[in-house]
């Protein structure tokens, strides 16, 4: 059964957490999408993408006044049912408010009310059903920001206490997700990688085994004290970059991989599915430059193998639609949207990621958007 309007989403780059300068990021700012959101709608309606992932920013939207402003929030809601958009949203996007950070006392409490806050909003003035990310990557957040000082509260050998207490957050964040919607559907988003062993001791499944506990202590599978439950797995996303195979060393792997070093991403799709047996997303994908199109040929063509061996995979994200700064210098761009940013971030269309996009549609049966007729819109 198909659960999204179509199996290729676009996904708008919502993180805005504070960075390593000690300055806060709001890359939906950075990008101009909070205030363009109808032109970037349309034009990926223009490319048959009507399924978006979008990010609430809570550090925007949370006055610290019982009081949560919603007004960039509601722009989009607007804007999606203008142009017939299906959104997924994410509550907690790398950031929070200035005065929390997960280990926080009130942090729980603060996003029980945020979760309440926005389930009622979305209620009032949606016609869609609510798909919600409680706290995006769970494993890179608490890594970032509790081992190598990448946002607050930028400490090290804390990564596990971080995480814990972020799962915490999760649980009760869907629970008050569920009362206040009880229709609405959950979506968990983690890094899905494969860590390569260096020698023939090495335990590869050990190495491999930190990436799942987010999700594990979620369905309540670990720290039960928690109040997980396998009723919270709903669809379960996983984000897949170029960067994500390593050795046990750190290094990663070179793309194109020429050598073969690599586990075809397929398989590593089927361990995850195996592992927990609900609908896939591939959250987030993608490439740079040049690469892109490539990358996006080879994931493609990887997705349909894991379907053909049964995989239950609902829909391939590509992230971001418009290119982004890097979060520690907002002045470097990263050439890797479907749209790339001139100096007044207008979207300049890349063809041949486009072109890929095109033929990707294709390969899973999908209504075949022409590309003359995104180039006749853009004129």
């Amino acid at each position: 059964m198909e659960i999204f309007n179509t199996f290729f989403m676009g996904g708008f780059e919502c993180a805005d957490h504070i960075n390593r300068s000690g300055r806060r990021v709001n890359l939906l700012k950075e990008t101009q999408h909070d205030t363009r959101c109808y032109e970037d709608y349309e034009a990926l309606a223009a490319l048959g993408i009507k399924t978006v992932r979008e990010g609430i920013c809570w550090s925007d939207v949370d006055t610290n006044s019982n009081f949560f402003n919603f007004s960039t929030v509601l722009t989009r809601i607007r804007a999606a049912e203008k142009h017939g958009i299906q959104l997924i949203w994410d509550l907690i996007h790398f950031g929070y408010p200035d005065d929390l950070s997960p280990t926080h006392p009130l942090f729980c409490s603060r996003f029980e009310q945020l979760c309440r806050a926005f389930a009622v909003l979305h209620k009032e003035n949606s016609k869609q059903k609510l798909f919600v990310v409680p706290i995006n990557e769970i494993s890179f957040l608490s890594w970032h920001s509790g081992d190598v000082r990448g946002t607050v509260p930028f400490t090290i050998n804390s990564g596990w206490d971080i995480k814990y207490h972020l799962c915490k957050a999760a649980i009760a964040g869907i629970k008050m997700l569920k009362k206040t919607d009880p229709d609405c559907t959950i979506i968990l988003v983690e890094p899905l990688v494969k860590i390569h062993g260096e020698t023939l001791l090495d335990d590869v499944q050990l190495l491999n085994e930190p990436q799942f506990q987010a999700m594990d202590i979620i369905a309540g599978r670990m720290c039960p004290e928690l109040g997980g439950s396998e009723d919270f797995l709903e669809i379960l996303g996983f984000n897949y970059y170029w960067n994500c195979q390593w050795k046990g060393n750190g290094e990663s792997f070179e793309w194109p991989d020429y050598q073969n070093l690599r586990v075809p991403f397929s398989q590593v799709l089927q361990e995850a599915y195996k592992r927990y047996k609900k609908p896939i997303l591939i959250t987030e994908t993608g490439h740079f430059g040049k690469l892109r199109a490539e990358w996006l040929e080879e994931i493609t063509a990887q997705c349909v193998l894991a379907r053909r061996n049964g995989v239950d995979l609902q829909g391939i994200c590509i992230y971001p639609v418009t290119d982004r700064p890097d979060w520690d210098d907002l002045t470097s761009y990263s050439n890797c949207g479907i749209f790339d940013l001139d100096e007044n971030c207008n979207r300049i269309p890349n063809q041949q990621y486009i072109e890929a996009l095109s033929k990707a549609q294709t390969s899973f049966k999908e209504k075949k958007y022409r590309i003359h007729h995104l180039m006749e819109f853009f004129r």
